[in-house]
């Protein structure tokens, strides 16, 4: 009985939890219009007030001289490839040497994402005394779960911080990661994680 009870409480408690979802998705809806959104100016509501249009500036387009440069970080290199000019561009001599401050070019590559599948064979034997078969016991980490964490934190992170529904989870998991899970399955991880979540949320 304690367990339906406890069973039907959780199912309450993801259902609240996907209410609030579309609850704080609506209210985001409907703050939106044409001044903050890319929603045209035709949807808005005849209330709304514009800003008047700013009289131009008369400056150029674009990044003013003197403004602070903006570049995106270089990351620590995997493979490195140092290209050096053979000849001078405009006399072709032979150069030698080294610069000691070479131009760095990036070529930002995601890694080929292939699952990592840990199987537990858990064996059955047969007592010779009392004839009794044992199964031997999951670890505590595997129990009760199909996916490692760092699968699980992705899965949450899509659905929650993304909002993406459960189809769309299930698309990227098995289009970007190779990993096929139900619905049903997404579900059970956004209950476990919502679970294991609950005393940091209290603590806050």
């Amino acid at each position: 009985m304690q367990a339906a009870l406890w069973a039907l409480i959780q199912s309450y408690e993801a259902r609240l939890v996907a209410l609030q979802r579309q609850l704080d998705d609506l209210q985001q809806r409907l703050g939106q219009n044409s001044t903050n959104s890319s929603k045209p100016p035709s949807s808005d509501a005849p209330a709304l007030k514009r800003s008047p249009p700013q009289p131009a500036s008369g400056k150029p387009r674009g990044g003013q001289p003197g403004h602070a440069r903006l570049q995106r970080a270089l990351l620590p290199p995997d493979v490195v490839y140092e290209l050096k000019p053979a000849a001078c561009r405009r006399c072709q001599a032979p150069l030698h040497g080294d610069d000691p401050a070479p131009l760095p070019h990036q070529v930002v590559e995601l890694p080929l994402i292939r699952p990592h599948v840990t199987e537990y064979r858990r064996h059955r034997l047969c007592c010779p005394a009392c004839h009794t078969q044992t199964c031997a016991p999951l670890p505590a980490a595997a129990a009760g779960t199909c996916v490692g964490p760092r699968l699980q934190s992705a899965l949450a992170y899509l659905s929650g911080a993304c909002r993406l529904s459960k189809r769309l989870v299930q698309d990227v998991a098995d289009g970007l990661f190779g990993v096929q899970l139900s619905v049903g399955a997404i579900c059970a991880q956004e209950q476990q994680t919502a679970q294991a979540l609950d005393p940091s949320v209290a603590e806050a």
